[in-house]
């Protein structure tokens, strides 16, 4: 049929453009064959030997897709069974511990043994305050006194006792005046004492009130030998050249050679000759006793008037703050203050008025033995390691109680006063 002849033809030419069929190895028949293998629970697995190679041939019955057993199994896709990967645990980060696991391992007991060479630690400190105000429910302002300020007021003052050895207590302005003079004397020259010490080492302030004691009156320079002679108890004491009718009529160049060796001679000899006019105008030869009075005379401020009262009226109205004193008692955290004024004023709103007058003498001593300047001497300190004072420098060790001397202050020996 032609039908038949067709179809031959077609399939001879199909059959020329298809793959020439590759030679079977026994390795890829002995592959072909594990795959008959493959689970199909509706197919059933032949095999046939092929003429000629004598390989086996696994074929398999037709089993639709839709009827195979693989279908209809519950299964789950492979991304569903596989979970997430692990997260990177971050650096010092704490193992997590399932709550499921419990270690069988029982904790280690750490006994810790006291050690004899140990040092005990040292117990913590109460909070230092300064001197503050506190309002009360009816408006009133009371000012509270720093903490444990008399604990260190009467320690300071038990070491000052103990070792009197500041210029202060021998050569302070209180200490200069003639002691053979009248009472009206003493008054002026302890003014003149306090204007000279401005600015000016109480040594050097004596070495000037000495010239002014014995040298004011007399016009002839002193010879430069002196022969000392035994004090005659016969006869009375002399008196002082340093009055008020001697500096009226001495001569400025005179005066300003006699304090030359204390600082700002040149001014304070125009504020004595100037004072003394004053004095002998409006108080009669003798000095004010109020401290607005005597802070009318130039070149007297607030420390030197209430000095001045305290020690040559006996009036205590004030508190004379110089840089020793307002330097200690910020060093101590007593207050906060930038001028030694507001120092002044800060100390007498809470301190006792029976401190008013030592208190100057105290820490002017303390500035010039121990709490210096520069260098201070915390290991001579009676409050060292007591924790009162906030600015102590731990670790110095104490000098022995030995106060090493100013090289350029002079040794002075005041005679005959």
């Amino acid at each position: 049929m032609r039908t038949s002849r067709t179809s031959k033809e077609t399939a001879k030419v199909l059959q020329a453009l298809s793959a020439p069929v590759r030679r079977q190895t026994r390795n890829s028949s002995a592959a072909s064959a594990l795959k008959s293998f493959t689970y199909n629970a509706n197919a059933t697995s032949t095999a046939k030997t092929e003429p000629g190679t004598g390989s086996v041939v696994p074929s398999l019955s037709a089993v639709s897709d839709d009827d195979s057993s693989l279908s209809e199994a519950d299964t789950a896709d492979i991304e569903d069974l596989l979970g997430p990967p692990p997260k990177r645990q971050k650096r010092n980060a704490s193992p997590i511990n399932s709550p499921h696991k419990q270690s069988p391992r029982t904790p280690r007991k750490v006994i810790v043994k006291d050690d004899p060479d140990q040092k005990p630690t040292r117990a913590p400190q109460p909070r230092r305050l300064p001197a503050r105000k506190i309002r009360d429910a009816d408006g009133s302002v009371t000012v509270e006194p720093p903490s444990n300020w008399d604990t260190m007021y009467n320690t300071v003052k038990k070491m000052r006792e103990d070792n009197p050895t500041a210029p202060v207590d021998t050569m302070g302005c209180a200490e200069l005046y003639w002691r053979a003079s009248s009472p009206i004397d003493r008054r002026f020259q302890t003014l003149i004492a306090l204007m000279l010490s401005s600015q000016t080492k109480d040594t050097v302030t004596a070495v000037a009130m000495h010239r002014l004691h014995t040298e004011l009156g007399d016009p002839t320079p002193s010879s430069p030998i002196k022969i000392k002679q035994e004090p005659d108890e016969s006869k009375p004491d002399k008196d002082s050249t340093l009055n008020l009718q001697n500096i009226l009529t001495v001569d400025p160049v005179r005066l300003n050679e006699l304090i030359r060796t204390v600082g700002f001679h040149n001014n304070k000899t125009k504020y004595i000759k100037a004072a003394a006019l004053i004095l002998r105008d409006q108080y009669e030869g003798d000095i004010p006793s109020t401290p607005e009075g005597l802070m009318g005379l130039p070149g007297v401020g607030p420390k030197m008037a209430y000095l001045c009262l305290s020690a040559a009226w006996g009036k205590h109205l004030g508190i004379g703050v110089d840089v020793h004193v307002h330097r200690i008692t910020n060093l101590w955290g007593w207050n906060k203050t930038k001028t030694p004024e507001e120092t002044r004023l800060a100390l007498q709103a809470w301190l006792p008025h029976e401190k008013w007058h030592e208190i100057n003498k105290l820490l002017v001593g303390l500035g010039q033995t121990v709490c210096l300047p520069v260098k201070r001497r915390c290991g001579d300190c009676y409050l060292a390691g007591s924790g009162l004072c906030k600015s102590e420098i731990r670790g110095l060790e104490p000098s022995l109680g030995r106060v090493k001397e100013d090289l350029d202050e002079p040794k002075v020996k005041i005679e005959s006063l």
